[in-house]
C-alpha cells in the first residue's frame, strides 16, 4: 500500500486519490449509477412482461423465467468480476462489463423467442453485476471502515429510489412504443455510464494491486472461505437477503389474492417498504461513524428476527389481519439500512488486498440466497401467507445466529489468573 493511501485511510479523510476533493460527489454520483443497475435492469421492464409474453408466444411462468435467469447470471457473475478487479484494476473490468450489458440489452431487444430472452438476459446480468459488485470494492478503497458505511448507506438510499420509478417510466415507455424500446433504452444507459466512468479517478493503484497471476487471486476465494468472520458477514447479509427475496415474491399474492388489496394499492404498500428501507440506510449514514458499523448491525439483526418472528406468527394465526402481517414486513426491509452496508463494508474490511473478490463472495452469497428465499416460497405455496412469514422468520433468526456467532467470536479473552493487589 502506498504511502498516500495510508495516511489517507489513517486520517479518515474522503479526498479521493490522485484526484481534487471537488470530483468526491461526481465520483459518488456515478458510483450510485453503477449500483443501481441491479434495480433498473429488471424494475424497468415489469409492466412489459404481459406484452413480451403475446409477443414471444410465451406463458407466464416462461416469461418469469427471464427474471431467475437475472439473478442466477447476476450472482455467479459477481464471481468473475471480484479477482479480475483484484488484478486490474476497477476501471477496466466495470467498463467490460458495461460493454457485455449492452450487447445483452441489445440481444434482449431483438429477441424472437423467450428462451434467446432468457439467455440475453443471463448475458445482460453478467455484465450489470460488475458495476454494482466493483462499486462497493471502490467505497471501500477510498473510504475506511466506518466512513465506507457511512457512504455505501448513502448509495443504497440513492439506489432504492430505482424501485419506486422504474415501473412507473417502464410504463411510459410502454405506452409510446414496444416493449423493445425499454431494452434499447437500457443500452443508451450502458453506453452513457460508459462514457462517464473514465472522466473518474482509478481507485486501485497500481501498487496496491495482485501481483500474481489471475488465476492464483482466483484462489484467493479459498483464503476468504477460510476467514470465518467473513463468513459470519456473509452470512448476515445472505440470511437477510434470504427473508427479501422471500417478501418480494410472497407479498403480491399475500397481499392481493389472499386479503383482497387493489393491485393499484399494492405499489403503495410495497413502495413503503422501500421508504423505510431509505429511512433506515440514512441513519445509518448519520451514525455509523459515532456508534461504529458493528453496533448498528446488532440492533438491525436483532429488528429482522423480531419482525420476521412477527411475520409468522401473523401468517400462521392470522392476528391482526393484513395489518398485522403489513407492520412486520414493513420492520423488517427497514432492517436492511442497518444491515446490509454495515455487513458489506466489514467483510470488506477483513481483506482490503481482496477487496474485489470480497465484494464478489458476499454478493453472490445475497443474490444465491435471495433464490432460495423466492424459491421456498413457491416450494411451500399453500394458498396462505405462512410460507411468507415462515421464510422470513427463517431469514431473521439466521441474521441473528450469524451476528451471535461473529460477537463470540471476537468476544475478549477472559484472563486466566487474578491478581490481587
Amino acid at each position: 500500500m502506498s504511502t498516500h493511501s495510508s495516511e489517507t485511510r489513517q486520517s479518515g479523510k474522503t479526498s479521493l486519490p490522485n484526484a481534487p476533493t471537488g470530483q468526491s460527489f461526481h465520483v459518488m454520483a456515478i458510483l450510485s449509477t453503477l449500483m443501481g443497475f441491479a434495480s433498473i435492469s429488471t424494475d424497468l421492464y415489469l409492466p412489459a412482461l404481459p406484452h413480451m409474453a403475446a409477443a414471444l408466444g410465451a406463458n407466464t411462468g416462461q416469461v418469469e423465467w427471464t427474471i431467475s435467469g437475472y439473478l442466477v447470471g447476476f450472482s455467479l457473475g459477481q464471481l468473475l468480476w471480484g479477482p479480475v478487479s483484484d488484478r486490474y484494476g476497477r476501471r477496466l473490468p466495470v467498463a467490460a462489463g458495461l460493454v457485455l450489458f449492452c450487447v445483452g440489452s441489445a440481444g434482449c431487444a431483438l429477441s424472437a423467442s423467450v428462451w434467446a430472452m432468457i439467455g440475453w438476459r443471463a448475458v445482460q446480468a453478467v455484465g450489470a453485476c460488475s458495476g454494482v459488485v466493483l462499486a462497493r470494492a471502490m467505497v471501500r478503497d477510498l473510504f475506511p471502515q466506518d466512513q465506507a458505511a457511512r457512504m455505501l448507506s448513502l448509495l443504497i438510499t440513492i439506489m432504492a429510489i430505482a424501485p419506486l420509478i422504474g415501473p412507473l417510466a417502464g410504463g411510459q415507455i410502454l405506452s409510446l412504443g414496444s416493449w423493445r424500446a425499454i431494452f434499447w433504452l437500457l443500452v443508451a444507459i450502458g453506453v452513457a455510464t460508459l462514457a462517464a466512468l473514465f472522466t473518474i479517478p482509478e481507485t486501485l493503484p497500481l501498487e496496491q494491486r495482485a501481483q500474481v497471476p489471475l488465476g492464483q487471486v482466483f484462489r484467493g476465494y479459498v483464503t476468504l472461505l477460510r476467514d470465518p468472520h467473513m463468513l459470519a458477514y456473509a452470512g448476515i447479509g445472505g440470511c437477510f437477503y434470504l427473508g427479501i427475496y422471500a417478501y418480494i415474491a410472497g407479498t403480491p399474492f399475500a397481499y392481493i389474492e389472499y386479503y383482497h388489496v387493489a393491485p393499484s394499492h399494492y405499489g403503495w404498500l410495497f413502495g413503503a417498504g422501500i421508504l423505510g428501507i431509505m429511512g433506515t440506510n440514512m441513519v445509518n449514514a448519520a451514525l455509523s461513524e459515532r456508534f461504529g458499523s458493528r453496533r448498528l448491525m446488532k440492533i438491525g439483526t436483532t429488528m429482522a428476527a423480531l419482525a420476521g418472528l412477527f411475520a409468522a406468527l401473523a401468517a400462521l394465526t392470522g392476528w391482526g389481519g393484513l395489518i398485522g402481517l403489513v407492520i412486520p414486513l414493513l420492520v423488517y426491509c427497514a432492517a436492511a439500512g442497518l444491515i446490509i452496508a454495515n455487513s458489506i463494508v466489514c467483510a470488506l474490511s477483513r481483506h482490503p488486498d481482496r477487496a474485489g473478490s470480497a465484494s464478489a463472495l458476499v454478493g453472490a452469497a445475497h443474490y444465491g440466497s435471495g433464490i432460495a428465499g423466492s424459491g421456498l416460497v413457491g416450494i411451500l405455496a399453500n394458498g396462505t401467507p405462512a410460507p411468507l412469514g415462515v421464510v422470513m422468520a427463517l431469514g431473521g433468526a439466521g441474521t441473528l445466529l450469524c451476528m451471535s456467532l461473529l460477537s463470540l467470536r471476537t468476544k475478549p479473552a477472559v484472563p486466566r489468573f487474578i491478581i490481587k493487589e
